[in-house]
């Protein structure tokens, strides 16, 4: 579990928060998204997140979902996808990669395998949407029992009574989604988001990473100034869909690192 923690305290010795960035694997096709991958971090991306596509995304809006489909319609795969960590690591060992998605296509490939797996090549963390807290015994305790951060999302609508139970078996850090809804719709605001990081700080000593509704640099800076990290993922994914270059992709991303290393 060294790569998230180790992170974090690098960051936070220099006085700077973490610049998480997301995009879907095997979007639009595998080698441009590996070579995209390859290039987060010289592009300032402190932490990487990796879209597992899926056929039912629930919780994300239209962007991440048509980028879901774009991979599953180019022949992404959980095994694809953990090949691309695999070909990640033989160049980076530092940069901590998060799987993130639903529990349906780890389920089919089978958990165990799939683990032991995630492990192997090179995976640090996961973020799997659809999995509540009771209902840790399915991935999230055999995940940190092998050495896999699981990353718990709190919420506007998570309460003093539930908070509790989210945090119980989080670790990494805790996401804290800006907004209501599905992702990559509505605009946040740290005005907002601030009082509800400090109620989380006050319940756990985890990093409170924010993420939903942050689309430009400046938008990226504000949030870092309240939080110990910033994702953004929708932003990035709509520059794919609109066929920029892989090259104009990573200097819009660096643009976002810079905001938030700022901060």
């Amino acid at each position: 579990m060294a790569r998230i923690d180790d992170t974090f305290l690098t960051l936070r010795a220099t006085g700077k928060k973490a610049f998480v960035a997301y995009i879907m694997a095997g979007d639009p096709d595998y080698n441009k998204s590996m070579e995209l991958l390859n290039g987060l971090p010289e592009a300032g991306v402190d932490i990487i997140e990796l879209g597992l596509p899926f056929t039912d995304p629930m919780a994300d809006g239209p962007t991440i979902q048509l980028a879901g489909q774009r991979a599953l319609n180019s022949g992404q795969n959980l095994k694809k996808t953990l090949q691309m960590v695999e070909d990640f690591r033989r160049k980076n060992n530092v940069t901590p990669i998060i799987i993130m998605g639903y529990y349906n296509p780890i389920y089919s490939y089978g958990v165990d395998k799939f683990l032991s797996k995630a492990k192997l090549v090179g995976v640090d963390g996961l973020i799997i949407v659809d999995l509540p807290p009771e209902e840790d015994n399915e991935l999230c305790i055999p995940a940190k029992n092998i050495g896999l951060n699981f990353i718990r999302l709190a919420t506007p609508t998570t309460d003093a009574k539930r908070l509790p139970a989210v945090l119980k078996n989080t670790s990494g850090f805790v996401y804290y989604v800006s907004i209501n809804g599905i992702t990559g719709v509505a605009n946040a605001s740290s005005g907002s988001v601030a009082p509800e990081v400090s109620r989380i700080k006050n319940e756990t000593e985890l990093p409170v990473v924010v993420g939903f509704g942050i689309k430009t640099p400046v938008a990226a800076l504000e949030m870092a100034k309240v939080a110990d990290g910033v994702v953004v993922g929708s932003a990035v994914v709509e520059k794919i869909a609109q066929g920029e270059s892989n090259e104009n992709v990573l200097a819009f991303i660096k643009s976002l690192a810079d905001g938030v290393h700022n901060a």
